[in-house]
């Protein structure tokens, strides 16, 4: 079972603490629509400040909405449009500091003022992305982008 921790280190030390508990999550479990719930739900519940997490997968050339928590989310994101299409694009990590200065952004939710998205990236091949968001301007800085990018390794394993 699982049971909500209080993160009281460093960030670095409490981000390595909820890559761990990912890990400890997802081990033996096979199905990617449960390890993607689960992994949103884990980054939900640790980090601050943020009001939506979770995933979009690339199937026939866009991204589909995945699992996620928050308020509903668009559907679908072309390759190339918005921070997620960008990210999908470019094969990198789009830290967006005020997301309302991104040409073509795509607002789903009008609170959002700061994104980050991470590409997840299989046998070379994209995945889908993992998506934060989150109300604050400049709310992801390079700690946040290490250790984000850490955890998709970490659940590069499950999917």
């Amino acid at each position: 079972m699982f049971h909500a921790e209080s993160y009281t280190s460093s960030r670095e030390e409490d981000y390595q603490l909820v890559i761990k508990q990912l890990e400890a999550l997802l081990n033996g479990e096979t199905d990617q629509i449960a390890n993607l719930s689960n992994a949103s739900a884990l980054l939900n519940q640790f980090l601050t400040n943020i009001n939506w997490v979770g995933f979009y997968l690339l199937k026939h050339d866009e991204l589909v909405l995945g699992p996620f928590q928050g308020l509903p989310a668009c559907v679908r994101i072309p390759i190339g449009k918005g921070v997620c299409g960008t990210a999908v694009s470019e094969r990198s990590t789009q830290v967006v500091a005020d997301v309302n200065q991104f040409p073509g952004h795509i607002a789903c939710d009008a609170a959002s003022q700061s994104e980050i998205v991470i590409p997840i990236i299989v046998d070379g091949n994209v995945f889908g992305v993992l998506d934060i968001d989150s109300p604050n301007t400049n709310r992801f800085d390079e700690v946040d982008q290490k250790y984000l990018e850490q955890f998709v390794e970490a659940l590069k394993k499950f999917i």
